[in-house]
């Protein structure tokens, strides 16, 4: 199998989806919007939040780079539809650290990314005991302990970004 990265409107991926979806229903292609759970202060208030992962990118599973090429209008005329990665024109499916990224969120965690369970060790180093930060460790640049947040550095492309993902802390093991 493999993985291509399609780029449509930042928070319009699920509409988009839907959209492909019902457009195209003699297509039965399995398209992957990776999310992750966020609880964010408003106004005092703690209200419970699930962007994406990879806001503006959506990514489709095929068997072949001819299945692409038979669907490829297919997803170009949908609404909402910006570019395939690397671009239109020199279309690549995901390699190396972009295909290990993806499914990380993909294959490991799920549809949505959860609260990672952390302990904090003598030397005050963030310890992931289970949950989407689990290996990805060395990405992460900084931790917020207060609001319960890591955030991780992720690569896709050629592009580099910064998401936050959250914890909760347990006691220490043992």
């Amino acid at each position: 199998m493999k993985y291509y990265a399609v780029m449509v409107k930042t928070r319009g991926e699920e509409k988009y989806i839907r959209l492909f979806k019902a457009l195209h229903r003699d297509i039965d292609l399995k398209i992957y919007f990776p999310k992750r759970e966020v609880d964010i202060r408003r106004k005092g208030k703690i209200v419970h939040t699930c962007p994406g992962i990879f806001p503006g990118y959506i990514f489709i599973e095929l068997p072949d780079e001819d299945t692409l090429l038979n669907y490829h209008w297919s997803f170009r005329t949908t609404d909402g539809f910006y570019r395939f990665l690397k671009s239109n024109q020199d279309i690549r499916p995901l390699e190396h650290g972009d295909l290990e990224v993806v499914m990380h969120f993909i294959r490991k965690v799920g549809p949505v990314a959860g609260v990672s369970k952390v302990y904090f060790n003598e030397n005050s180093r963030i310890v992931v005991m289970e949950g989407p930060l689990m290996g990805l460790e060395g990405k992460i640049i900084k931790v917020d302990k207060r609001k319960g947040r890591a955030k991780v550095k992720l690569d896709l492309y050629d592009d580099t970004f910064a998401i936050d993902l959250a914890f909760e802390v347990i006691g220490t093991p043992g």
